[in-house]
C-alpha cells in the first residue's frame, strides 16, 4: 500500500509517501518569501503552493522510486489552516484521485501533528499524553488509542508559538519569532527577569499567554533602548523560560491526575525549540516519565504526519467524497 501525503495548510508545501506503513519520502518546501513581510501573507502563500506542489510531489515520487501509477491512495490536509492554501492541496489531491482512479482521504492537520511522533516509533504505548504546541494551537491531548483522543487542556487566548512570534516582534527580532528567540536565548540568562507564569482558574491543564506577552511589552517600555539592546538575549531567554514553564507546569499536573500515563509526547513547531528539549530531559528525570519528541523535520508542518495519520484509516477502507470542502477552523 503506497499512500501519497499532501500538506498545504499554511506556508509549507509538502509531499510524502508511506509504503506499507513506513515513510520512504518526505519533501518540504518552506516559503521563505514571508520573512520580509514579518508574517505569512495568505494570498502569497496560496500562490507559492500553486507554484511548488507539482515539484514536491515529483521529487517525493523520485526519492521513493515510484511512479504515479504505483500510488494506491492520497491523504491531504483539509483543515485547519488558511483557506487559499488548503484549497490548493485539496483540489490537487482530488484531481490526482480522479486521474489515477484511486481514493483520497481528507486529514485533520491537528491529528497529523499527534501522529508526528509515530513516524519513526513502532513502540507506542497507550494511554499517552501529547502536548501539541505550535503557532496556532496549544493543546493537551489524552490519547487512549490510535483513534480515540480526548482534549484535556488548551490555551484560552494566544498559542505558545504565537506568544513567541509576538514577543519577538516586541523585541524587534525577525520573523519567524520562535527560532529567533531560541537562537539569541542560548547566550542569555533565563533568570535575568521573572516574567509571570499565568494560570487558568478551574482548568489545571490549560494555558494563557496573552498576559505574559503584555508583561514583556510593559517591561520593554519601562527600560531605555540601551538597556534593551545590551540585555536583549537575557530578556528573550527569560521570556522563553516563562512560556516553557507554563507548558511543563501543565504536564506536571497531568502526571498527578493521570498516574497511569507513562509516555508523554510533544509535537508541533515549538517542539523544535532547543530549550524545550533540554527541559523535557529534566522533566523525565524529575517525574520518572518518558517524553518523546519528533525529529526536527517532523515538528514543523510536513506531509509525512498527514500520510501517517491516514494510513490505518485507508487500510480500513475510509475515503472522502469529492464534495469535501476545506475547513479553515476545523476542530479535532
Amino acid at each position: 500500500m503506497n499512500v501519497l501525503g499532501i500538506e498545504t495548510s499554511c506556508d509549507e508545501t509538502s509531499a510524502s509517501i508511506i509504503s506499507n506503513g513506513k515513510l520512504i519520502a518526505n519533501v518540504v518546501y518552506t516559503q521563505e518569501i514571508h520573512k520580509k513581510y514579518g508574517g505569512v501573507v495568505p494570498e502569497i502563500a496560496s500562490q507559492q503552493h500553486l507554484n511548488e506542489i507539482i515539484n514536491v510531489i515529483e521529487v517525493a515520487l523520485d526519492k521513493s522510486r515510484l511512479q504515479k501509477n504505483d500510488l494506491n491512495a492520497i491523504a491531504v490536509t483539509y483543515g485547519p489552516g488558511l483557506m487559499g492554501s488548503l484549497l490548493v492541496g485539496l483540489n490537487f489531491a482530488k484531481a490526482m484521485s480522479l486521474a489515477l482512479n484511486i481514493p483520497f482521504l481528507g486529514v485533520n492537520h491537528l491529528e497529523g501533528h499527534l501522529y508526528s511522533n509515530y513516524i519513526e516509533n513502532d513502540n507506542i504505548l497507550f494511554p499517552n499524553v501529547c502536548l501539541l504546541v505550535s503557532g496556532g494551537h496549544t493543546q493537551v491531548w489524552l490519547i487512549k488509542n490510535y483513534t480515540d483522543f480526548e482534549l484535556i487542556g488548551e490555551t484560552t487566548d494566544d498559542a505558545a508559538g504565537e506568544a513567541f512570534d509576538k514577543g519577538a516582534r516586541i523585541l524587534g527580532l525577525n520573523y519567524p519569532g520562535g527560532p529567533e528567540i531560541d537562537k539569541i536565548s542560548k547566550d542569555g540568562n533565563f533568570n535575568f527577569h521573572k516574567f509571570p507564569r499565568p494560570k487558568v482558574k478551574n482548568s489545571p491543564f490549560s494555558f494563557s499567554f496573552s498576559g505574559l506577552k503584555t508583561s514583556l511589552l510593559y517591561y520593554t517600555q519601562k527600560i531605555n533602548k540601551e538597556d534593551l539592546s545590551s540585555n536583549i538575549n537575557h530578556i528573550a531567554s527569560s521570556y522563553q523560560e516563562a512560556i516553557l514553564d507554563c507548558l511543563f507546569n501543565s504536564l506536571e499536573k497531568v502526571t498527578i491526575n493521570f498516574s497511569d500515563v507513562n509516555d508523554f509526547y510533544i509535537s508541533g513547531g515549538v517542539a523544535a525549540n532547543s530549550r524545550l528539549r533540554v527541559k523535557a530531559k529534566l522533566f523525565e528525570k524529575t517525574f520518572n516519565k518518558k517524553i518523546l519528541l519528533p525529529k526536527l523535520e517532523y515538528c514543523t508542518d510536513n506531509a509525512a504526519m498527514i500520510a501517517m495519520a491516514s494510513y490505518q484509516k485507508i487500510l480500513n477502507g475510509q475515503k472522502s467524497d469529492y464534495d469535501l470542502a476545506p475547513s479553515p477552523n476545523l476542530k479535532l
